[in-house]
């Protein structure tokens, strides 16, 4: 829960520093206690999506399943998405420039 928690908190931050850009797209749908759903798109190419679940609710297990995925513009000009699932394993991150762990 905390990982969702500090995506959301870093993308808020990122929002809400002056800029010229123009939010194109916003939706957030809180379902409560079942999870939740949001989404934003900004005029300078930032856009992400996430959904999150309540899992084994009200149990030791409980966790909180997310997935989702951000893009941007890096000043190359080519656009970054990084797609991700935070859960009881952790956060993990897969995009086309992120490294992959070597396999034994």
């Amino acid at each position: 829960m905390k990982y969702a928690i500090v995506l959301f908190a870093l993308f808020a931050v990122a929002l809400a520093a002056p800029s010229d850009d123009v939010v194109l797209k916003q939706e957030f749908d809180n379902i409560g206690v079942e999870g939740f759903n949001y989404a934003f798109e900004t005029s300078n190419g930032i856009a992400a999506q996430e959904q999150g679940q309540l899992k084994n609710a009200g149990t030791e297990l409980e966790a909180l399943a997310v997935k989702g995925s951000y893009s941007f513009v890096s000043d190359d000009g080519q656009t970054y998405t990084v797609n991700y699932i935070a859960d009881e394993n952790g956060f993990q991150p897969q995009g086309a420039h992120l490294p992959v762990a070597p396999t034994a």
